[in-house]
């Protein structure tokens, strides 16, 4: 799907990165093509979970120069592990959208967001099951989403190296909790999460 030839007006295309980890925040991106893309560009963008990492890096790199040429824009919100805590990933997830929407340099007439899960956003929205292999918008959304938030996993790693974050990004692997059991939960652990609770209840004195 095309949507700057919809004639559906201005169409932001919006998609997530990091429901499943234990760790780390959940990013979304908000994406507008003011133009069509051209062949290169397009040939890059697919649904981010289908891509390798140097693929990703690739499209992303290909995405932010043809915003800075003026034929795209787009925005990154997040939510950090505690408000996915407080709040829960659902929700937090909402919030990341909204704030990558309210990020956007201009109000799109429409919303296509990846999935069945609507978000209250000041727009118009419309669920795509399956959006980021069928929207170009949401797949390009993907794929910045994705890159941010492997990059902010990758400076958590930094700091917190026993995790393995550098690999796992957050996500329950079997290093990733025997690490959590065997040292406790960090301040980028998401608590409402099970083995995550398991930790922070077993630190507890008594």
């Amino acid at each position: 799907m095309l949507e700057t030839a919809s004639g559906m007006g201005i169409v932001a295309g919006i998609d997530e990165a990091g429901c499943g980890p234990l760790a780390g925040p959940v990013v979304a991106a908000a994406l507008v093509f003011l133009e069509k893309p051209d062949a290169r560009l397009a040939a890059l963008i697919d649904d981010s979970k289908r891509l390798s990492p140097a693929r990703r890096e690739a499209a992303f790199a290909a995405l932010a120069e043809t915003r800075r040429d003026g034929r795209l824009a787009f925005a990154a919100g997040a939510a950090s592990a505690a408000e996915i805590g407080r709040l829960n990933i659902r929700r937090a997830t909402h919030l990341a959208m909204a704030r990558a929407l309210a990020r956007l340099p201009l109000v799109p007439d429409l919303v296509l967001v990846d999935g069945n899960s609507r978000p209250p956003l000041p727009v118009k929205v419309r669920c795509i099951v399956g959006g980021d292999r069928t929207s170009l918008s949401i797949a390009a959304a993907s794929i910045i989403a994705k890159v941010l938030r492997d990059r902010a996993m990758l400076r958590l790693a930094a700091r917190y190296p026993a995790y393995g974050w550098e690999a796992n990004r957050g996500y329950p692997t079997p290093s990733h909790r025997a690490a959590l059991a065997r040292i406790g939960a960090t301040p980028h652990h998401r608590s409402g999460f099970a083995p995550v609770d398991l930790a922070i209840a077993s630190a507890r004195p008594g």
